[in-house]
């Protein structure tokens, strides 16, 4: 097998190595340094974890950017998204090269949208993935009459989704989860109603700007009157 990635800096930034063509390692999810994942995948097709191969011509295409694991280390280590994005900024400066600039609306303790995240820059070709999208963390409380108290209840009231989401889309995935009909489900924040075509982004810089994570969202399904 080859040697393992010798990387003095850690997970900065973690991209998850995963096969496409070929064979898929399911049990390979293990997240790696992205400069040395990068570095490794230029004389190797092979991943450097479990040796199945990434892909023939194109390993780069392959690697899946683990943000669960790059926001942990970020909030594990402090300073350390201030000082990746001071060096990312000084290599992009130092070779005049365009930066591809992504907008970081969740962070910890308190969110400050206006910064700007230089720390995943992604590739012309995918940027428009919803999987390479910042992500928003959401709290899902219902509120309602108190003799509905005990029904349309989530099991699980934590949600993380794209920037890009918009509210019928989380209205569609409450729907789904409470087996309610859609057009009797409704969000609300701060006891506004809110519209079906706002994004997650849009909801955050207008109710949220300032405040921790999670943004808390209120629910409600209205039966019809029989």
């Amino acid at each position: 097998p080859p040697p393992p990635l010798g990387c003095p800096g850690g997970v900065r930034q973690a991209p998850l190595s995963r096969p496409g063509v070929g064979p898929r390692c399911d049990a390979c999810v293990s997240a790696v340094c992205k400069s040395c994942i990068v570095k490794y995948l230029q004389t190797s097709k092979y991943c450097p974890l479990c040796n199945i191969k990434i892909h023939e011509t194109q390993p780069l295409l392959n690697l899946k950017l683990d943000r669960v694991m790059q926001d942990i280390v970020y909030k594990l280590v402090p300073r350390l998204q201030e000082n990746e994005d001071n060096r990312i900024r000084e290599f992009y400066q130092s070779r005049g090269l365009e930066r591809v600039l992504q907008t970081n609306p969740v962070e910890d303790p308190v969110v400050d949208v206006s910064r700007l995240s230089l720390s995943l820059a992604v590739s012309q070709s995918t940027s428009h993935y919803y999987r390479n999208d910042e992500h928003v963390s959401l709290c899902l409380e219902k509120t309602g009459p108190s003799k509905d108290k005990k029904k349309f209840i989530l099991q699980q009231k934590y949600v993380r989704c794209s920037v890009r989401s918009e509210i019928r889309h989380l209205r569609r995935v409450l729907a789904h989860r409470l087996s309610a009909p859609f057009p009797q489900v409704h969000l609300m924040v701060d006891n506004k109603p809110l519209p079906d075509h706002m994004t997650m982004k849009q909801l955050w810089l207008t109710y949220w700007y300032g405040k921790p994570a999670p943004l808390v969202l209120s629910y409600s399904v209205k039966e019809k009157r029989r």
